[in-house]
């Protein structure tokens, strides 16, 4: 019997590590450097992100075909020095790289006290609600809930606070209500008015069963001017986000709110299930539902909807179906997807395929950052 299980422990031994994936071998992809014991430069990343897509879209007001568009292309470095301090820098090209420099959409550096309490200060982003929370990375969209762009989010001047107590994490500060390609004005004007944000992420634990459950509130307050460039839809914003997941399956239902402005309140609630066939093969579904007190007041998606007649209105409808190809998890994927939306009495059919690539830290959060999950087959 002792030589049986000997032969078994030499067998186990000399059998082939598993392979590596993708994924895992691009794990740290854009880390130059990491030391946990040089006690001034503990890691340095390079920074970039490549996003290229193309659309085709037909409605009421006829066809529209996008050429393949260069979405987004942006590049940088972070460092982390003397344990506490963190320096971000991201620079950003305009929409086909025109111009390829179009100032920073991140400049920001950050000390962290403890993990409870982490203050930022600089250019960074505006995170209201979780729909917005999620990096463009690690969306399973190509585009962020109707109702979630028409708050024109964007990255501003800001000082935050963030931290995690127990299982709540939390995030709060005061942000500039402009920003742009000049970082001297960006950081020296800051005469557009200004917002407030708190937001809020439980963690749920394991309802049910559940791999994992989160809960994510967020409030906005903003006090723009007629020279506000960002965050001048609304004057307050309320969203409350659900997010699951178990095995396969994922499962997030959004409901947000604006109040105030001069086109009047608008809400909406969106669902966003979805299921990995495979590591590497994911369905995702959404619907989306918005509606406003006012004939005009909701906005269709700027780059998509408004192309084909369907612009102002009181209701919007939107369904998407899509299949997301992880070649390498979040880091490579490409992603394809179907869109109907109508608003009032105009309606649009649209088809999309992407290419999304990106290098540098990952960021922390709920499904679907930095996050797969394993597959049916």
């Amino acid at each position: 019997m002792a030589a049986t299980l000997d032969t078994r422990a030499v067998n186990d031994a000399l059998a082939p590590a598993p392979p590596v994936t993708l994924g895992e071998q691009l794990e740290n992809l854009g880390r130059i450097y990491q030391s946990k014991n040089n006690p001034v430069v503990q890691e340095f990343w390079l920074l970039g992100r490549y996003h290229a897509q193309q659309h085709w879209i037909d409605g009421s007001n006829g066809q529209y075909e996008e050429s393949l568009e260069n979405r987004r292309l942006r590049m940088g470095f972070q460092g982390k020095f003397f344990n506490k301090l963190t320096l971000h820098a991201q620079m950003v090209s305009g929409t086909d790289l025109e111009p390829f420099y179009n100032g920073f959409t991140e400049l920001w550096a950050q000390w962290s006290f403890s993990d409870a309490l982490n203050l930022t200060i600089g250019q960074q982003k505006h995170r209201f609600s979780h729909d917005r929370n999620v990096s463009s990375r690690y969306l399973n969209y190509l585009e962020r809930a109707m109702l979630t762009n028409m708050f024109a989010l964007d990255y501003t001047p800001a000082v935050t606070l963030s931290g995690k107590l127990g299982r709540f994490s939390y995030y709060t500060g005061l942000f500039s209500n402009a920003t742009g390609p000049s970082m001297g004005n960006s950081f020296t004007k800051l005469n557009s008015g200004w917002s407030y944000l708190a937001a809020l992420t439980y963690d749920l634990g394991h309802p049910a069963g559940l791999d994992a459950a989160h809960l994510n509130v967020s409030y906005l307050y903003s006090d723009f001017n007629a020279r506000a460039t960002n965050l001048n839809r609304f004057y307050n914003g309320f969203s409350t986000a659900l997010i699951l997941a178990e095995g396969p399956m994922s499962f997030v239902t959004e409901i947000t709110s604006g109040l105030g402005g001069t086109r009047g309140a608008a809400h909406g609630i969106n669902f966003q299930p979805g299921i990995f066939l495979t590591d590497k093969l994911q369905l995702v579904g959404r619907y989306q539902f918005a509606f406003s007190e006012r004939e005009t007041g909701l906005s269709a998606q700027r780059r998509y909807e408004r192309n084909v007649g369907l612009n102002a209105g009181d209701r919007y409808h939107a369904g998407y179906f899509g299949l997301n190809y992880h070649i390498a998890r979040h880091r490579l994927k490409v992603m394809t997807g179907v869109e109907y939306a109508k608003m009032n009495g105009r309606d649009s059919w649209m088809g999309m395929v992407a290419l999304r690539l990106f290098f540098g830290p990952h960021s922390k959060g709920p499904f679907p950052m930095a996050q797969t999950l394993d597959g049916v087959w």
